[in-house]
């Protein structure tokens, strides 16, 4: 890969015919910024989940104080990298360390846009509607029972490849938020055309946390960027001309490499924080649970004595100031945890550039804080993501995100074109299909009109990207209205 082609100024939409925007006082990846702050999807944010639910208090993190943390963090990283390959590597001018902070800042604000309610329990929820309809059809069916007589994936069907059959249907079955992340910057969006926000080629690429379609996807977890479905069909396409613009093909853009680890490093030690801040953990637990999952790492170390100076705590005090220690330790380790994943790209930066490293930069086996980072992670696991109240209101959105999506497809099924059958003008499916964003709307229709897809496909996405465009409040809401008044 070639700095030069990474960071193309080109956007998206230019790559499908549409003409270059006015040019104004900022450079192109300061205005991909720009359109992404004042962008619907990231105001979304502030009533979407990051841990806790329905969060009422202003001090615990939402989706949005979190990808404004990353985008902080990002934005630092990518500086410090971007001035280490102009000094060291001569690879980039001095005026394109800006773009690389830049254009890491705006992947960290969008890299969560396409979660859906409840966070990944709401991921989960939408996986698990597909799952459920599909079991109960080969139930049925094995059984010689009369079953739904129009299959959930009934018309994915295509004589012509088999592969495609199973993307379809994968795409689905493995339904995922980053995979709508690129569907919402690219598409969904819709201001004055279908192109999303149209973003820059470079910005983007970056924006590409995996790299295979879902039928392409690595279960054994080996090359990390095949873990989990990149892109759906219905951006694959783009997808493929922007990686042939950026020269990435089907490696992961360096600058991705940034994004992740920032995102690593502000959700392992900011959970813990909230955790603390909501009463599921206490300092001295905390710090004990940190120290057994980590004894000899000097790093952990060096946080926790760093925090309990900066606050003046001396075990045995009383009061604990839970709290405080939390904020103070999350400080320092965030700076230890940063200045390990600088080093580690500097150790991988040759292989990065040759699209052959395929692990995280924070949980490489040679990375100083690998250890702390996965410390923090377990303890989250343990105490902070299971406690009961959480666990509480992600049954509870499940249950919401299954009922919404039992009504949408009511209307998504059956609705929407011409020859739509008479229920679709005064019937339950049409009120159902009504409900539905008229945005969302347009893009169903410019998609059958394409006709690239087939026409379930687009009917099913539908339902997913009315849901993954709901905030928690706005799906607890309705379904209050529609379920049970």
């Amino acid at each position: 890969m070639e700095w030069s082609k990474l960071l193309s100024e080109k956007r998206v939409g230019e790559l499908f015919g549409k003409e270059p925007s006015e040019l104004d006082s900022r450079t192109a990846f300061e205005r991909d910024y720009g359109r992404a702050v004042f962008s619907t999807p990231v105001r979304r944010l502030q009533d979407k989940t990051q841990v806790f639910p329905l969060e009422i208090h202003d001090s615990v993190r939402t989706r949005l104080t979190h990808s404004l943390e990353v985008s902080s963090v990002a934005r630092t990283l990518g500086r410090e990298v971007g001035n280490w390959i102009e000094v060291e590597k001569h690879a980039i001018k001095p005026v394109q360390v800006h773009d690389i902070e830049t254009i890491a800042a705006t992947c960290g604000l969008i890299h969560d846009l396409g979660n859906p309610p409840f966070g990944h329990a709401g991921e989960t929820a939408i996986q698990t509607w597909f799952k459920r309809r599909l079991k109960e059809e080969e139930v049925a069916r094995a059984q010689g029972q009369a079953h739904d007589a129009d299959p959930i994936f009934s018309g994915l069907e295509t004589r012509e490849n088999e592969i495609l059959r199973v993307q379809y249907e994968n795409d689905f079955l493995k339904w995922e938020g980053n995979a709508q992340t690129l569907r919402l910057i690219s598409r969904l969006q819709v201001l004055a055309d279908f192109y999303g926000i149209n973003l820059t080629c470079a910005t983007f690429s970056a924006a590409c946390k995996y790299t295979a379609a879902s039928n392409d996807t690595d279960a054994s977890k080996k090359i990390h960027e095949k873990s989990k479905p990149g892109f759906f069909a219905s951006e694959q396409e783009t997808f493929a001309r922007v990686a042939d613009e950026t020269g990435t093909a089907k490696a992961r853009n360096p600058i991705t490499f940034l994004v992740e680890s920032s995102d690593d490093i502000v959700y392992a030690t900011g959970d813990l924080e909230d955790g603390v801040r909501k009463g599921a953990l206490e300092w001295e637990f905390l710090k004990s649970e940190l120290l057994t999952h980590a004894p000899d790492d000097a790093g952990l170390k060096w946080a926790i004595q760093e925090a309990e100076k900066k606050v003046k705590y001396k075990p045995g005090d009383k009061p604990v100031p839970n709290g405080e220690l939390a904020q103070a330790f999350r400080t320092f380790s965030m700076q230890k945890m940063k200045e390990a994943a600088f080093k580690i790209f500097g150790l991988r930066y040759e292989r990065i550039m040759n699209g052959d490293y395929h692990e995280e930069l924070v949980s490489d086996s040679e990375c100083e804080a690998a250890r702390f980072v996965d410390a923090c992670k377990k303890v989250g696991q343990m105490h902070v993501y299971p406690s009961s109240g959480t666990l509480k209101l992600e049954l509870m959105g499940r249950k919401v995100i299954h009922d919404l999506m039992d009504i949408f497809w009511e209307g998504a099924r059956l609705c929407g074109t011409e020859s739509a059958p008479k229920e679709c003008k005064n019937g339950f499916e049409g009120k159902a299909f009504e409900l539905i964003s008229p945005n969302y709307r347009e893009v169903f229709k410019k998609a059958l009109a394409d006709g690239k897809l087939p026409e379930r496909y687009c009917r099913l996405q539908l339902v997913t990207d009315q849901i993954a465009g709901m905030t928690d409040t706005f799906a607890t809401t309705l379904h209050k209205r529609l379920m049970n008044g």
